[in-house]
């Protein structure tokens, strides 16, 4: 008796990340081809018009190792770019995790785990009691906090973290919700979680361990300038309610 494999895309999206991208991808790549036997697996770098040299380093890296292709989108936008892949996709389960791979790769297996069981969208959480965060300042904890909580008290919802970049949607539901997203940027995430918690999809919380990158290119001032005129919108057109 053949057993079927299941197939997961893994989403990276990045936007002039040539310093770190080799490193992030063969640690990824070395990670599923040691762990990941039972799953058809697939890395795909979303290059969201990145400016330096990581479109030529993705291309390189596609030529070089098994299992990884990109996308170059001429736009910029990570949910732009997330979305364009997942949408691509023909995998059973779709991810994304940032490139700096700030969440221990050891959490992929329960994320996977909790869609074969039958959650619609499986998300990593920073804010749950056994998460483990390490390095985080006390600023942007203190911002990522009050942000989640604004959430909660303005949509009701019952997740923790938004903004963790680790997350998993089976393809079948992306297929009806990807098009309801209307964010390109760092608000898709918020938004795909209130969104899909309101049409009444199924969320699995993950607790992860999570190390702090320095480096990060994200800025938070303008992150949270987006995510805030975010919450306005959904709160004000509550598409959900559309259906």
């Amino acid at each position: 008796m053949v057993i079927k494999k299941y197939s997961v895309e893994i989403v990276i999206p990045i936007y002039n990340e040539e310093v770190e991208l080799t490193a992030s991808i063969e640690r990824l790549h070395s990670f599923l081809k040691k762990n990941f036997k039972d799953y058809e697996w697939n890395i795909t770098i979303a290059d969201n018009a990145s400016t330096d040299a990581s479109l030529v380093i993705a291309k390189s890296l596609t030529k070089r190792l098994t299992n990884v292709d990109f996308l170059h989108l001429p736009l910029k936008g990570r949910g732009r770019a997330v979305k364009e892949a997942w949408s691509k996709s023909k995998a059973d389960f779709l991810v994304y995790m940032d490139v700096d791979l700030s969440t221990d790769l050891n959490c992929l297996i329960p994320l996977l785990y909790s869609m074969k069981k039958g959650y619609d969208v499986a998300i990593g959480s920073r804010l749950l009691p056994k998460s483990e965060v390490i390095g985080r300042p006390i600023k942007r904890e203190i911002l990522s906090r009050g942000y989640n909580l604004l959430i909660k008290l303005f949509f009701g919802v019952l997740f923790s973290d938004a903004q963790c970049g680790f997350k998993g949607i089976t393809r079948k539901i992306a297929k009806n919700l990807i098009p309801q997203i209307t964010d390109n940027a760092w608000f898709f995430d918020s938004e795909l979680l209130i969104v899909a918690e309101k049409l009444g999809y199924k969320i699995f919380e993950v607790p992860v361990i999570w190390v702090d990158n320095p480096g990060s290119t994200v800025r938070v001032l303008k992150t949270v300038s987006g995510d805030l005129k975010g919450l306005l919108r959904l709160y004000i057109d509550r598409p959900w309610r559309k259906k």
